[in-house]
């Protein structure tokens, strides 16, 4: 099985180049914010957790808990094992997100084997933890593993700014998303990326989906 990756500003260029070949309204796009930022993290159950601790919350508050764990030394399976449903409370963690946490140690993921698994074995694998939707477990193959075909179809952003370059006349549904753009593939997560920078320069704001 060929998976393919983007590891490289490089190799990002040529996704997008095809993709432009593929959709040219693509090309204002590009023009106007450049090449885009890979965004890669290590991946591993520290990512993992602190995108779950972040969820729903602001950037600013998401960090401050997630330092609190740090600092505690809260952020590895062995070290929340053994630590009181309080004593992560203390730190930030909501009760929902407790038991989040919890059940991501409980599942035990092999990391390194998400590596060589296809986007949907990955996708089914995370989101059995409790707490851990579908656009989680893509922002974790976008990002974390590097995937080259990932389109984050549920992402607001990714919606609206769809929704502009496809000239639709209301902001796409998922299941609509996904099949109006069958065609970018091999090439999806150039797109988002794209999409990204493109819903940023619209609101004039950077935009971090993780």
């Amino acid at each position: 099985m060929n998976i393919q990756t983007l590891d490289t500003p490089e190799q990002l260029i040529t996704h997008i180049d095809a993709l432009i070949a593929i959709e040219p309204r693509f090309t204002p796009v590009y023009e106007q914010v450049g090449i885009p930022s890979l965004r890669h993290n290590t991946g591993g159950f520290g990512q993992l957790m602190r995108a779950m601790v972040g969820q729903q919350l602001s950037v600013a508050a998401a960090a401050s808990i997630w330092q609190r764990l740090v600092d505690a030394d809260l952020t590895t399976p062995s070290m929340i094992q053994h630590a009181s449903n309080d004593a992560l409370r203390a730190q930030g963690l909501s009760k929902q997100k407790t038991r989040y946490v919890r059940s991501l140690v409980e599942h035990d993921i092999d990391f390194a084997a998400l590596e060589t698994m296809p986007n949907e074995a990955v996708i089914k694998t995370l989101t059995a933890v409790t707490g851990v939707g579908r656009w989680t477990a893509e922002m974790y193959l976008l990002f974390s593993l590097k995937r080259a075909d990932v389109l984050a179809v549920d992402d607001l952003a990714i919606k609206v700014a769809a929704m502009t370059l496809l000239d639709l006349p209301e902001r796409p549904t998922p299941k609509l998303l996904n099949h109006l753009t069958q065609d970018w593939s091999p090439h999806r997560s150039a797109a988002s990326l794209l999409l990204w920078s493109y819903y940023g320069l619209m609101r004039n704001k950077t935009t971090i989906p993780l």
